[in-house]
């Protein structure tokens, strides 16, 4: 049985929001930028409450963040 992959858009929406830096979306979500760069590339994959703190720091829904590819 596959663990499946979980995609996102980080980096998209780092643009779409004033070209944020990664310095920047660590600091509203209380973590390192290197934890931020780990998650962008999909080397690591963020706890439930980080996943929620990186959608609210761009003002969507953790939908809209991650995606979950079978």
């Amino acid at each position: 049985m596959s663990s499946g992959e979980i995609l996102n858009n980080i980096r998209r929406l780092r643009f779409n929001n004033g070209e944020m830096t990664q310095e920047q979306l660590a600091g509203k979500c209380s973590v390192t930028r290197q934890t931020i760069i780990a998650i962008e590339k999909g080397n690591y994959s963020p706890s439930l409450t980080l996943a929620f703190k990186i959608a609210k720091a761009f003002g969507v829904g953790v939908e809209d963040v991650f995606e979950f590819m079978d």
